[in-house]
């Protein structure tokens, strides 16, 4: 039975003093807090989840993605089997702990008629590597949740953005703010482990932020995150004034205030939006997972930003695991991943 939801312990008047933090000073100490919390729960151990970026079509018209349906100046592709399964060899062999299987709402995956592609990979994924597997298709309903865990799959990522409804709507065109959340549950409650995860740089505010964290304290999540939004040509302007520096204050800040929050959730840190640059400000700030990690020369894209870092290698395992050593952290062992999942997925207390 998963854990039941969390009540969380800080109100809401001193999660908005965190995330106010402005000078430097004020945010260090809010990082070093954050930093502690996350050794008692870990001590210095960090997770690598490789990311298998399947398919770039997408339904959805979001506003602040790249894939949006709209975009027709981007050349899109779906990865074939094959090519999947010899990415995820690559990074099994490197040794990540998880295989994120990400796509768009694809229809040729996501729509009952296809459904069974999507099942046959994340089958093949467990089979030849063995690791747990994440996948992040979007919106499903709770008969397909259940078809994918029966599938093999651990976790199910569904990430909400934001949890004002006002930006949502904003954000996430003509999508069903109640639907999307209903579903994280769903997964959770058919044996998922499940992520929520929210955008900087939107327009949200201190409040935002500190409702979203408190919202997200209070389901059965397992993984949470906070990424700074990354503007491109197709989609909609960053807020005005907010320059990527105060994006990614307000991403770091939210870091670290849901590890003060969620002290013994999973919070990644992307490389997909600074590369190797970005990370250990982001393990700084209290994180654990090291995300994106992905294979060179396979022809994989990023979210947020599709090609950086991934051809010249510095999304490999080997390159993480130098920076790790430089901040005193390491990779954790595969079975101690494992143990974790499996502790979460019985709801034991660590």
């Amino acid at each position: 039975m998963k854990a039941a939801i969390c009540q969380p312990q800080m109100g809401k008047e001193a999660l908005l003093g965190l995330l106010s933090a402005k000078s430097e000073g004020e945010r260090a100490f809010v990082f070093d807090a954050a930093r502690e919390a996350r050794h008692r729960a870990f001590g210095n151990k960090v997770f690598l989840y490789g990311f298998l970026y399947l398919s770039t079509h997408c339904r959805n018209d979001c506003a602040f993605c790249q894939y949006r349906r709209s975009n027709s100046s981007l050349e899109r592709y779906r990865k074939p089997l094959g090519e999947m399964l010899e990415a995820a060899g690559r990074l099994a062999a490197d040794g990540v702990h998880l295989l994120d299987l990400t796509l768009g709402e694809d229809p040729y995956y996501v729509e009952p008629a296809g459904f069974h592609r999507l099942l046959e990979l994340v089958s093949a994924l467990k089979e030849t590597t063995g690791l747990p597997i994440m996948v992040s298709p979007g919106v499903l309903s709770a008969e397909q949740l259940v078809r994918l865990r029966e599938a093999g799959a651990d976790w199910y990522a569904c990430y909400q953005e934001t949890h004002n409804r006002d930006l949502f709507t904003r954000l996430r065109l003509e999508q069903d703010y109640d639907r999307r959340k209903r579903t994280r549950l769903e997964a959770a409650g058919c044996g998922l482990l499940a992520e929520d995860g929210l955008l900087t740089g939107v327009g949200e505010s201190a409040e935002d932020l500190a409702d979203s964290i408190l919202d997200m304290a209070r389901e059965p999540l397992d993984q949470v995150r906070a990424m700074s939004y990354v503007p491109h040509e197709s989609t909609f302007p960053s807020t005005a004034g907010d320059t990527l520096e105060e994006r990614r204050a307000h991403e770091l800040l939210a870091i670290a205030a849901m590890r003060l929050v969620m002290e013994d959730r999973l919070i990644p840190a992307s490389l997909d939006v600074d590369g190797l640059e970005g990370l250990a400000m982001r393990l700084k700030a209290g994180a654990n997972v090291v995300t994106s990690i992905v294979p060179s020369g396979c022809g994989l894209a990023g979210v947020a930003s599709k090609d950086l870092d991934i051809e010249n290698q510095r999304r490999s395992v080997a390159a993480v695991v130098r920076q790790l050593g430089v901040l005193g952290l390491e990779p954790a062992l595969p079975g101690e991943y494992r143990a974790w999942v499996e502790q979460r997925r019985r709801g034991e207390e660590r």
